[in-house]
């Protein structure tokens, strides 16, 4: 009995506390009922802020056509699940009895797990969308930021919170002229650039209008800022339409239009109403107030110009160092307050007394900014004082060559080679040095004047433009001067009229270009100073009257670009201080006079005409120094004897000109040869057509020598795409080349291409046999269309690298198994080789096998192939000879393009990733299974193209690469993977 209460004690004192810990569990579980509750809220709100982010990342992708891929749909899923979920546990915890709260509280646990799991994996989702999304939200403007100025900061906070309110859909900014506007709106366009993840728009367009308004001009900008393409022949109306339901897709917009002269009819550029629009906005930047409510703007905002202080601070920043000075100090500041708080003149005469320190050179600028005259009333009044400071400062030789800049139209962007040309012909730079000479110290010119704020950079490279005020200005000085400036400027402005009642026999230059004219008088008040003449882009006009011509007889450029006349008259040839004749794309342009007699002459631009022959009298054009020929697809002839007169001719340029120019012996009696090019010693820039092959001689080979740039086209058919390295480019086409020996051209040449050529191996051993060493110019050779194989005829093989600097590689439509059947032949290492390309090259089964010479590419940086129906993989190592090598295969690799290769199964037998990996693109290459990235290097991948079932079937290492790679992601057809994982 003893033992058996002794059990019974027991087993009642076991379920005692077990019923204690349950108690007690329960007990516990409904004190924290409420704590987990509260946490599950925070833990709530940090998930909705997320799934927020995420929303609005699909509306930046939506924009651009393209749709949010499965992944972050999967996530939101599951984010609009368990918030429902936490919501109806929230909903029950009210009513609920203490027993079910011990459950509710074990769930709550689960609960919070998951939406703090899933607020993890959406900022991460919204790291990679970032990539994609918000470099598309806003683009950044290139341009000089706002110092630290209360005033600006202030009107630039007010703008923004204009943006932030539903009650504003179009604002207005204006202002004189210089004083800041286009700076304003490029500061928030670009905070809102730096705040791409917060701010409000689902899009952010930059539009310039500028003076002479062009509905087409400003469709085009918002097109090319929507991705949209213009359509061939497609007329405003038809864009405005498809620009307005691009923009009603976009979930809110904010469009700003820079620099707006007169009223602008927003429908007819297809911008939709604002009002209404899913808080889409407007600014408009103008210097009239009118054209602002033209709009019918909520608000304005009038820019004024720097108080005392902020224009202090600005001209201190611009003048420099020099400003701290006792001595200059006191002036400096009556200086600067002499600018009005204008910050353009406040930069440019900063700039122009930037380091000056002798204390007469102050006192003297301060005297000419008083003393001026009042030029015009009003805005001119207060920009043109300071900008003639900055302009009397200059040299002479940059003052001219400033108002030059002034005759092109309003934000036209002017060649700088184009403008240093005019400059020379105009005499001022000097004439006696040579053409590289002048054309280097013109770019000098060109950058003193950038540096003085005098000039800007262009919209494309190596152009130039002046701000509209400078250009107002420079504007005013010529057409108010009396001297050696006197200017008229009607350029751009749609006249229709040759305007003869402003020709003035004191009229010094004269610029009409890019207008509608259709006839000019057969005579004008005679200019005998007229240097200048610019009537280029008048595409209506047909005729050049006898008599028109001769009203100017100190003419020294004449410029009839684009037009349609189709003979000049022969009072042409009385031109006789003619120094610069351009005649480009006057493409019904059949007849040129004799030019006998215009001995001045240094330019002839005859570029594009349907000239069939050379004009009468060339020969006796002793100081031409450029010939443009190119695309004189009607040229027929050229007699010997002609082009070696020219003996200061320097660029000679026949690009795509329909003459071939022979070698002695082998073409028509009478007809130029090369010889004739041989005998211009001062020439450094040639591009021409030749017969043949040119053979090895002394003559030759030494005026090639001399060249600084020159392109070769052998052959009837000679043509190919420019690379990266044509300074001097040799493209020999459709010849036999068997006897050939190219050694002497290899010297010089930088870039060979090889088109539909036979007789190829013949060639090569020549090559081989003869040369003594390699050919350390060439960077790059393509090889185009030829049916044997790559192998000299005789089997040599080159002891050395030939081409050991060699960094483009094309091979096109060629006969081989393996690139590496070049390394025996010409002894290729491929060490420095930076681009591969290869196509259609049917017999090819591996693009390179690795071996004792090449064991890897360690330069390669862009690999393209294509259509090679044969073609296994990219990169094989050669039996026998090494062991797949541990050092990475392409460590410099960013971009593979891959297309129509139906036989690749693999890239290379070597595993491994790719660290450089960026841009990958497979089209049709449905056997490739495997990409060498991994999850070591995904995150440098920036896109993957290909279609939509070879990415679905391709295999992975670990999911992690693929999730990775995921958002990146573009199918063929160019939409966002939308399919399944």
């Amino acid at each position: 009995m003893d033992c058996l209460g002794q059990a019974l004690g027991t087993f009642l004192a076991e379920i005692g506390r077990g019923m204690c810990r349950s108690t007690y569990s329960r007990a516990i579980y409904a004190i924290r009922f409420k704590s987990n509750i509260n946490a599950l809220k925070d833990a709530l709100n940090g998930l909705i802020e997320v799934q927020n982010k995420v929303n609005k990342d699909l509306k930046i992708l939506e924009i651009k056509g393209k749709s949010l891929h499965v992944q972050l749909r999967r996530w939101l899923r599951d984010v609009e699940e368990i918030v429902s979920e936490a919501n109806s546990m929230q909903e029950r915890r009210v009513s609920c009895a203490p027993s079910l709260k011990c459950r509710l509280s074990k769930k709550l646990v689960v609960i919070l797990e998951k939406v703090k799991r899933l607020e993890k994996q959406g900022v991460e989702l919204l790291d990679i969308v970032s990539v994609e999304g918000k470099s598309e939200l806003v683009e950044k403007i290139l341009g000089p930021s706002i110092p630290d100025q209360t005033t600006v900061s202030e009107m630039l906070a007010k703008v923004l919170s204009c943006l932030k309110s539903d009650n504003v859909q179009k604002i207005g900014v204006w202002g004189m002229g210089g004083v800041g506007k286009t700076t304003l709106v490029r500061e928030l366009n670009n905070k809102l650039w730096k705040e791409a993840a917060t701010q409000p728009f689902g899009m952010v367009i930059w539009a310039t209008v500028s003076k002479e308004f062009e509905v087409g001009r400003v469709q085009k900008q918002i097109a090319d800022r929507l991705e949209m393409e213009i359509k061939l022949g497609e007329n405003e109306e038809k864009l405005a339409r498809r620009i307005h339901g691009r923009l009603e897709k976009v979930s809110s917009f904010l469009l700003i239009l820079d620099d707006v002269w007169k009223p602008i009819d927003l429908d007819k550029l297809g911008i939709p109403q604002t009002d209404g629009h899913n808080c889409s906005k407007i600014v408009l930047t103008s210097r009239f107030l009118e054209v602002c409510q033209s709009i019918k703007t909520d608000i304005d905002f009038r820019v004024d110009c720097l108080c005392e202080e902020e224009a202090w601070e600005l001209f201190c920043q611009n003048a420099g160092e020099v400003t701290r000075s006792d001595c200059v100090r006191p002036i400096a500041k009556k200086v600067s307050r002499e600018c009005g708080g204008l910050p353009l003149a406040i930069i440019t005469v900063g700039m122009a007394m930037r380091g000056k320190k002798m204390v007469k050179l102050w006192k003297h600028a301060l005297k000419e900014l008083r003393s001026s005259v009042p030029y015009v009333k009003s805005i001119e009044e207060k920009i043109y004082q300071p900008l003639k400071l900055s302009y009397d400062l200059l040299e002479p030789k940059m003052k001219s060559c400033l108002l030059f800049c002034a005759l092109f139209p309003e934000d036209y962007s002017i060649a700088i080679a184009e403008l240093v040309r005019y400059w020379i012909a105009e005499g001022f730079i000097d004439e006696t040095q040579n053409h590289g000479y002048l054309m280097n110290q013109g770019i000098t010119l060109v950058e003193n004047l950038k540096d003085s704020c005098l000039l800007e950079e262009g919209a494309r490279d190596d152009t130039v433009k002046m701000h509209d005020v400078v250009r107002d200005f420079a504007i005013w000085v010529m057409s108010s001067s009396q001297d050696d400036s006197h200017s008229l400027v009607m350029s751009g402005i749609g006249l229709h009229e040759f305007p003869l009642e402003k020709f003035l026999p004191s009229i010094r230059r004269v610029s009409l270009m890019n207008n509608k004219l259709k006839k000019l008088p057969d005579q004008v008040v005679e200019c005998v100073e007229l240097s200048v003449l610019l009537l280029q882009g008048n595409f209506h006009l047909e005729a050049l009257p006898v008599g028109f011509l001769l009203s100017f007889p100190a003419l020294r450029i004449l410029n009839l670009s684009g037009t349609r006349i189709s003979s000049l008259p022969l009072s042409l040839s009385e031109l006789h201080e003619l120094r610069s004749l351009i005649l480009r794309d006057c493409y019904y342009l059949e007849e040129v006079p004799s030019l006998e007699g215009l001995t001045k002459m240094q330019v002839l631009d005859l570029c594009a005409t349907r000239i069939r022959e050379l004009p009468i009298g060339l020969e006796t054009l002793n100081s031409l120094r450029l010939l443009d020929l190119s695309r004189t697809h009607h040229l027929e002839s050229i007699p010997a004897g002609i082009i070696q007169h020219l003996s200061s001719l320097e660029v000679l340029d026949m690009t795509l000109s329909h003459f071939h120019w022979g070698v002695q012996g082998q073409t028509q009696e009478g007809q130029a040869t090369l010889e004739d090019i041989a005998c211009l010693h001062r020439l450094s820039v040639l591009s021409i057509r030749v017969v043949c092959v040119p053979p090895l001689s002394p003559e030759y080979s030494c005026w090639i020598e001399k060249l600084k740039k020159f392109q070769l086209f052998i052959g009837p058919t000679a043509n190919s795409l420019p690379s990266r390295h044509d300074k001097r480019r040799v493209t020999i086409s459709s010849l036999n080349v068997s006897e050939a020996f190219i050694g002497w051209l290899l010297v010089n040449t930088t870039s060979l291409v090889m088109n539909h050529c036979w007789g190829l191996n013949e060639m090569l051993e020549n090559l081989v046999i003869d040369s003594t060493s390699s050919f350390n110019v060439l960077r790059s050779l393509t090889v185009d269309s030829f049916g044997g194989s790559i192998r000299p005829a005789g089997g040599c093989v080159a002891q050395l690298d030939l081409l050991p600097n060699l960094e483009e590689l094309h091979m096109r439509r060629v006969n081989l198994e393996t690139i590496r059947e070049l390394v025996g032949h010409l002894g290729l290492r491929f060490q420095t080789l930076k681009h591969l390309e290869v196509s259609r090259c049917s017999r090819l089964k591996c693009l390179l096998s690795l071996g004792n010479f090449i064991c890897f590419q360690p330069n390669l940086q862009e690999i393209h192939v294509s259509f090679c129906d044969k073609l296994q993989e990219l990169f094989d190592y050669s039996p026998g000879e090494i062991s797949a090598s541990t050092e990475p295969l392409v460590p410099a690799l960013r971009i593979i393009k891959l297309t129509n290769l139906p036989r690749l199964n693999r890239l290379c037998s070597q595993k491994g990733s790719w660290g450089s990996l960026e841009h990958v693109e497979v089209i049709r290459c449905n056997l490739l299974k495997n990409l060498p990235i991994s999850s070591s290097n995904a995150h440098r991948v920036k896109e993957v193209r290909g279609e939509r079932h070879w990415w679905n079937n391709l295999s992975w290492d670990d999911n992690t690469t693929r999730e990775a790679l995921q958002p990146r992601f573009v199918p063929a057809d160019g939409n966002i993977l939308t399919g399944s994982l």
